[in-house]
């Protein structure tokens, strides 16, 4: 009985360990609203944050849209996009989305975040972050 009542505890104690335990959340670097730009509609929010293994990730709030526009990705600025920063396409025009930053781009070094046209060379928006 003494052997069951040792499992049935360790077995509690997992549980209510695994169940209860806090998620480990991402740290938050810095944050925005975006405005849009060269007559585009684009709103929401967007934070980027550690992502837990050294590196960083953006992150495009459930309420981020984008009117439309070819081309749409991506880049930091600092008082102006610096376009040695763009880094990824949008993978949507609406929603909640992350994507991770590469080595190379300090977000830190940077005030604002820009969805870029690289078709056109024109801003379609941007967040100043802080």
């Amino acid at each position: 009985m003494k052997k069951l009542f040792k499992i049935v505890a360790v077995a509690v104690l997992a549980v209510s360990t695994f169940s209860f335990a806090p998620a480990v959340a991402d740290n938050a670097v810095s944050q925005g609203n975006f405005e849009g730009r060269s007559d585009h509609i684009t709103t929401g929010g967007v934070e980027i944050v550690k992502d837990g293994h050294g590196g960083y990730k953006v992150i495009l709030a459930d309420n981020f849209s984008l009117d439309g526009a070819p081309d749409p990705k991506l880049a930091f600025g600092k008082n102006g996009i610096d376009k040695s920063t763009l880094f990824t396409p949008l993978l949507n025009k609406t929603g909640h989305q992350e994507y991770k930053l590469p080595a190379s781009i300090d977000p830190t070094k940077y005030n604002e975040i820009y969805v870029w046209c690289e078709k056109f060379d024109v801003p379609l928006g941007v967040a100043n972050l802080n």
